[in-house]
């Protein structure tokens, strides 16, 4: 019997492809576009940091692969000239995209793509298109095999960016630099949403360290305006992107991380869907409790009370002598 040869998906949505100075991940990451083959395809490139040499040739090869594409599309591009740096150049990009399109899907030069994720994209984006508690759709999912429900996806409160989409009535809520949230509102809010106060704390400081200007990202305060807004996450049940960038060039992911590297590269067939809208706490905390390191944290903790308790009881024992 000859076998069936079955087409690639083509995706309806437009893309943002977001890029820099790594051609061989742009490269690979382009080729899974190219078999979506969207009809609307913005690439937005920051510039050349000025203190490393080799970045001017890498961002020049980087940008060229974008004429490589050959079917039926509208090109735009973005093409900084100076290095604005990753935090203001994603987000400036994505501002960019949202003003000329209502909905789409988002890909950085090191998130690699199965072609199932642009199908579960559209899909989702149709379906929750005029629904306000749905605000974000990721592609990847962290849990380690551990399939929550028995469907397709799950909800999170999490807005994890490696490959994701979105509409443009929750990018105008934006704020890079969280400017209209005050450091008094940050506990009970949070408190509201997590009732660990480890894991409260934690996100209480890098709340803060964005709000100083001290952490380059552009990711976390997308985050907390999810957190703030009671807004809900899809996340899939399979894992649809591999992070390709782990490396000495990366900004975020210069250390290869096993779990990363282990977590394989998989399709969806039919996307069915959950009855219930509510955000899995349990497997939010999983990716908590790794990414920050908590368990550590609550034994140094532990550890901590354990040698004041000792310490307080040999006190008292020798003020009663």
């Amino acid at each position: 019997m000859a076998s069936v040869k079955i087409h690639p998906y083509q995706t309806k949505s437009a893309v943002l492809f977001v890029i820099f100075n790594r051609p061989d991940t742009t490269q690979k990451v382009f080729e899974q576009i190219k078999l979506a083959q969207p009809k609307r395809l913005y690439v937005a490139a920051d510039g050349p940091r000025p203190q490393k040499p080799d970045d001017a040739a890498a961002c020049k090869q980087a940008r060229e692969i974008i004429s490589l594409v050959d079917w039926d599309c509208q090109v735009h591009t973005l093409f900084n000239q100076e290095n604005l740096g990753c935090r203001d150049a994603v987000s400036a990009a994505i501002t960019w995209f949202f003003d000329n399109e209502e909905e789409g899907i988002v890909l950085e030069d090191d998130c690699l793509p199965s072609n199932s994720f642009f199908k579960f994209c559209d899909s989702l984006l149709d379906k929750y298109r005029d629904d306000a508690r749905v605000r974000h759709i990721t592609g990847c999912n962290f849990q380690n095999g551990v399939k929550r429900g028995t469907d397709s996806y799950y909800f999170s409160n999490r807005t994890h960016v490696w490959g994701w989409a979105s509409w443009r009535r929750v990018w105008n809520e934006y704020d890079k630099n969280l400017e209209k949230y005050s450091t008094e509102q940050i506990d009970e809010t949070l408190s509201n949403i997590y009732n660990d106060p480890m894991v409260v704390e934690v996100w209480k400081n890098i709340f803060e360290e964005i709000k100083a200007g001290t952490m380059n990202s552009w990711a976390y305060p997308l985050d907390f305006a999810n957190f703030f807004n009671n807004g809900l996450v899809i996340i899939p049940n399979k894992n649809l992107i591999k992070n390709i960038g782990y490396g000495p060039d990366a900004t975020h992911t210069q250390i290869i991380d096993e779990f990363h590297e282990r977590n394989p590269l998989e399709e969806i067939d039919e996307i069915t869907h959950p009855v219930f809208m509510v955000p899995n706490k349990q497997a939010d905390l999983y990716i908590i409790d790794r990414d920050f390191k908590l368990e550590e944290r609550r034994i140094k903790e532990r550890a901590f009370k354990t040698r004041m308790k000792k310490w307080l009881n040999g006190v008292f024992r020798n003020a009663a002598l």
